[in-house]
């Protein structure tokens, strides 16, 4: 409560500076965090394309079960490339206070602050990412490439994130 994170792979930042990310879709300048439910959508390497897909109410059974797959609720997509980075990168989460932030998107996926935020204590080591994965019940997948998936997903009812797909392999 009261809390949104930043994951890194520096553990040695001491505060957080708006800026204009070289991937932004928007001129302002921000500082970018996410809430809890949002947290698994960083569990990767920073430059790691990825696709993720979860179930929403509205989702239809076939989409559910070509997408999700019979009893996945939440799926996250990465090509076979990224396996070893993700199996040895070392990810660090600030956390930082909330009161700074604001929610971003419509629906909101993120929140962002104008204005310099210090973080409220040292980060902390995450850990393994293939088992975060596995105890927050998010099936991992593993494809050659991309963007099959991401195009099944986002042409679907379920709910669907793409992160640095320019970093994917060509379609």
């Amino acid at each position: 409560m009261g809390e949104v994170l930043h994951f890194s792979e520096d553990p040695d930042i001491d505060r957080f500076a708006p800026h204009v990310a070289a991937t932004a879709q928007q001129a302002d300048a921000y500082v970018w965090a996410v809430d809890a439910d949002r947290a698994p959508d960083y569990w990767f390497p920073r430059q790691c394309p990825r696709a993720l897909a979860w179930l929403l109410p509205a989702t239809t059974p076939k989409d559910r079960a070509e997408v999700l797959g019979p009893a996945a609720t939440r799926v996250h997509v990465i090509e076979h490339g990224w396996l070893e980075a993700l199996r040895s990168v070392q990810l660090f989460a600030y956390r930082l206070p909330a009161e700074a932030f604001a929610p971003f998107g419509d629906p909101p996926h993120a929140h962002v602050s104008v204005t310099v935020v210090a973080p409220l204590g040292p980060p902390e080591p995450v850990g393994s990412l293939l088992g975060l994965h596995e105890q927050a019940g998010i099936e991992l997948r593993l494809v050659d490439r991309l963007w099959p998936f991401v195009d099944r997903a986002a042409g679907s009812s379920v709910g669907y994130s793409g992160i640095r797909l320019p970093n994917a392999r060509p379609r």
